[in-house]
């Protein structure tokens, strides 16, 4: 077995010596990689259907690298009435069986597209996929302002945080028979309130790889249900609201980055600005 494909890491896929299969992930050294390991190695033991850690992280050459033993099979889960509430029990599952914030180490800082709390001088955090500031690219003035309400609305979250993973997009996760196969990407675990993850989740769950897509709110709205009943108990009004919040955030981000570059297919479309403002009305932002 032998392939190789690049992103944020390096990820090749080799076959040892004693015939076992495994995935190779190197990339710039993060200082919350171990934490996210520990995570991924304990989900893993409790029964979650990820990748198992076999490795890492350590130095090679300018990167840190990290084995996990290859999971292959499964499918992207095909549209449907059902879609958000495979996708929301799932999350729930997860954050469940995950370890305390407390268990391991540091899961801070957290990535970018739910970085709302950064301290650069402006509302929009750093990039992990493209060097650029956002910063120093205003405009288009409705999008900057959802940033700076978002991190207002979040900023007030008194929800405690806990374990789960913040990229919950179809492409990163493989489904066998409509039953959960394998999550990968475990480079996005992170430490944040139960109701921001899972508004990050009803944004982004419905993304199958293209630029650009993201789940409607009509969508959110039944993956937020959907987890509701899968956790077994009510959001609150204050957890609702942060739900909407981180949602509107990823949002506005990957629009933000859309406006800077041009590879990443061009400005954000027209009606988002509308989308935007529906996710801040229920934010309450």
């Amino acid at each position: 077995m032998h392939f190789q494909q690049a992103h944020l890491s390096v990820v090749t896929g080799v076959r040892l010596a004693d015939g076992r299969n495994v995935v190779v992930k190197a990339r710039p050294a993060m200082a919350r990689q171990r934490g996210c390991l520990e995570a991924q190695r304990h989900l893993g033991q409790a029964g979650f259907p990820c990748p198992q850690p076999l490795a890492g992280p350590a130095p090679l050459g300018a990167l840190d690298a990290m084995a996990e033993a290859y999971v292959p099979g499964g499918t992207q889960l095909a549209p449907g009435p059902g879609l958000a509430g495979s996708f929301a029990a799932a999350l729930a599952w997860l954050i469940r069986l995950a370890p305390p914030v407390s268990a391991g180490h540091s899961l801070e800082p957290s990535p970018p597209w739910c970085y709302w709390d950064h301290h650069e001088d402006g509302p929009w955090p750093w990039p992990d996929d493209m060097d650029a500031d956002l910063n120093a690219r205003p405009g288009p003035a409705w999008l900057d302002d959802a940033a700076i309400r978002v991190r207002a609305r979040l900023a007030r979250c008194a929800g405690p945080p806990v374990v789960g993973h913040c990229d919950w997009e179809s492409q990163n996760i493989r489904w066998h028979g409509g039953r959960l196969h394998a999550v990968h990407d475990w480079d996005s675990v992170v430490s944040r309130p139960e109701a921001a993850i899972a508004g990050l989740a009803a944004a982004v769950f419905a993304a199958a790889g293209d630029p650009g897509e993201h789940a409607t709110v009509a969508q959110g709205e039944q993956f937020l249900a959907a987890y509701e009943r899968a956790r077994g108990r009510p959001w609150t009004g204050d957890e609702r609201e942060v739900a909407w919040a981180a949602g509107a955030w990823v949002t506005a981000f990957n629009a933000k980055k859309d406006t800077v570059g041009a590879s990443r297919g061009g400005p954000p479309a027209q009606g988002l600005a509308a989308e935007l403002a529906d996710r801040l009305r229920r934010a309450r932002a």
